[in-house]
């Protein structure tokens, strides 16, 4: 494990720098960001943020996790900026019952997400079709069983414990990144209990939702996509409707 001063910069073969123009009709925009090397100066993307989010910057005790913060809204304040033509500052979120923020200045019909862990950062924006998003930095996982066991479905549990202990690492945080990104997409946060329905763990077959006994239609009205951003990252996306057209982009210059 790192120390956050030592988090070696990410490492990814995405694409780098392709311009930023608005997602095209069924086009999913993936937007990869080093938040402790961000590509605009943190004293630029902090000048953009509004005074909720200095306030919750200034909460953060650790100056790491006050800086990854800054970085991460500013980007993301920039990134729909730029797409929507309006000044990073000038932006207006509202945010849901649960937490889930959308532009209501300007009115565009642009839906984004965002994830982070440790000091990688994926941004998601579309266009008419929720989704959401989440990236995971693999790391050893002592714990991985209990709580494979209390947060996850029991149709994922038996396959879990019959993986071999090499792959669960990997098989966990596939099932992790999934399970958020499709909560995030709902907008439910954690209000709906992970082990209500299940999700694929690993590459083979399905990608996404599997089972919802609750609620069966779920699982034809979404699609996912998994991913490694970064070399020891494993991230997914789940968007509402048909398989997207995935454009991702490693953000390193502005």
């Amino acid at each position: 494990m790192f120390r956050d001063a030592d988090v070696p910069p990410l490492q990814t073969l995405w694409p780098r720098d392709r311009p930023a123009a608005a997602p095209g009709e069924g086009e999913v925009q993936l937007w990869l960001a080093d938040l402790d090397r961000p590509p605009v100066p943190l004293e630029v993307l902090g000048e953009s943020l509004d005074a909720e989010e200095r306030k919750r910057a200034a909460r953060f005790r650790f100056e790491a996790h006050r800086r990854r913060f800054i970085a991460g809204r500013g980007l993301l304040r920039r990134l729909l900026g730029r797409l929507s033509g309006t000044a990073p500052e000038a932006l207006v979120f509202r945010y849901g019952a649960k937490g889930k923020p959308h532009l209501v200045v300007p009115r565009v019909d642009l839906r984004f997400n965002l994830s982070h862990s440790a000091n990688g950062a994926l941004f998601a924006v579309a266009r008419g079709r929720e989704l959401g998003v989440d990236v995971e930095a693999l790391r050893p996982m002592g714990d991985a069983e209990a709580l494979v066991e209390r947060f996850f479905h029991p149709a994922e549990r038996r396959t879990f414990a019959a993986l071999a202990p090499e792959s669960r690492v990997t098989a966990f945080f596939s099932g992790w990144t999934r399970k958020e990104a499709y909560l995030k997409a709902r907008g439910d946060g954690l209000s709906l209990p992970t082990t209500e329905f299940e999700v694929a763990l690993t590459t083979g077959g399905p990608l996404g939702l599997i089972g919802f006994d609750r609620e069966p239609t779920e699982v034809g009205r979404w699609s996912f996509e998994a991913f490694e951003p970064a070399r020891e990252f494993l991230g997914a996306v789940a968007v509402e409707g048909p398989p997207p057209e995935l454009r991702q982009t490693f953000w390193s210059s502005d």
